[in-house]
C-alpha cells in the first residue's frame, strides 16, 4: 500500500498575505487539492499569523473532505484554539517568529513535561496528536513517553545534504528512525523540504504512513496547475 499525501497551503496563504488581500485563497486550493487525489491537507497556524489565519482553519475544518491536520507551536493558548476548533489531527512543532520556515525537529526530551500535558488535552478532547521530530532515538522514545500517537520524521537534513556522501548518512538516519518509530508503537509519518527529485528515496525505505508536502507542491502549482502538481507526487508516493 503506498504512502499518503498531506498538501500542506501555508504558500497560498504567503502570497495572499502579501497585499493583504482575499486571494488566492488557501481555502479553495485545498479542495482543489483534495480533487487532485490528496489524502489530507495540512496548515500551519503560526502564533505571528504570517500566512494562515484563523478563519482559514475554521472554514478548512467546514470544507475538507479528507483528514484536516493543524500544525502548531506547543502553547496553552494554540492547544485551546485546537480544542475548539477540532482538527482530525494536530502536529506539535517547534517555533521562533524569526525564522522562515520550521527550523529543526521539536526538543520533546528536554519539554517532556510540557508536551505531555499538552498531548493529554489534546488527546482527552478527541484528537489524534503527532509530533515533529528529528530522526533522532532519544527524541523518539520520548514522543512514545508522553503519549503521542504519531511522529513526524522532519526530512529536512537530508533534503538538505549537498553531497551524494551526505545524502546516504542522512537517509539512514531517518531509515533507523522510521523503525525505532514503528519498535515504539507510534505511527510515523515524515516531511520537510521533500521535492520531486529527491523524494524518491524516501519512500522506497518503506514503513512512512504519510508525507506532508507544501513548498514543492505550490511551487509547481503556481506553473502547471494544483490538479497536475498533486496528481504527479500521488504518483511518486505509488512508486
Amino acid at each position: 500500500m503506498s504512502a499518503k499525501l498531506g498538501v500542506n497551503v501555508d504558500h497560498v496563504a504567503t502570497i495572499r498575505q502579501a497585499r493583504r488581500t482575499t486571494e488566492p485563497d488557501p481555502v479553495t486550493a485545498a479542495a482543489l487539492a483534495e480533487l487532485a487525489g490528496a489524502d489530507g491537507i495540512t496548515v500551519h497556524l503560526r502564533e505571528d499569523r504570517r500566512h494562515i489565519q484563523e478563519r482559514d482553519v475554521r472554514i478548512l475544518r467546514q470544507t475538507v473532505q479528507t483528514r484536516l491536520n493543524l500544525e502548531m507551536a506547543a502553547t496553552d493558548d494554540m492547544v485551546e484554539l485546537a480544542l475548539e476548533i477540532q482538527p482530525d489531527c494536530v502536529t506539535l512543532v517547534p517555533e521562533r517568529r524569526e525564522e522562515l520556515t520550521t527550523e529543526g525537529g521539536l526538543d520533546v526530551a528536554l519539554h517532556r513535561q510540557l508536551i505531555k500535558k499538552q498531548v493529554g488535552l489534546l488527546r482527552q478532547g478527541g484528537i489524534c496528536v503527532s509530533l515533529f521530530v528529528d530522526p533522532d532515538l532519544d527524541q523518539l522514545k520520548s514522543s512514545h513517553r508522553v503519549g503521542a500517537e504519531y511522529v513526524e520524521i522532519h526530512t529536512g537534513s537530508y533534503c538538505a545534504a549537498k553531497t551524494a556522501g551526505d545524502r546516504a548518512n542522512e537517509l539512514i538516519k531517518v531509515e533507523n528512525a522510521i523503525r525505532a518509530g514503528k519498535k515504539l508503537g507510534l505511527g510515523v509519518n515524515a516531511g520537510h523540504g521533500l521535492t520531486y527529485q529527491n523524494i524518491g528515496p524516501v519512500v522506497a525505505l518503506g514503513g512512512v504512513e504519510e508525507f506532508n508536502i507544501g513548498h514543492s507542491i505550490m511551487s509547481r502549482a503556481i506553473l502547471v496547475g494544483m490538479e497536475r502538481a498533486v496528481r504527479e507526487m500521488v504518483e511518486l508516493l505509488k512508486r
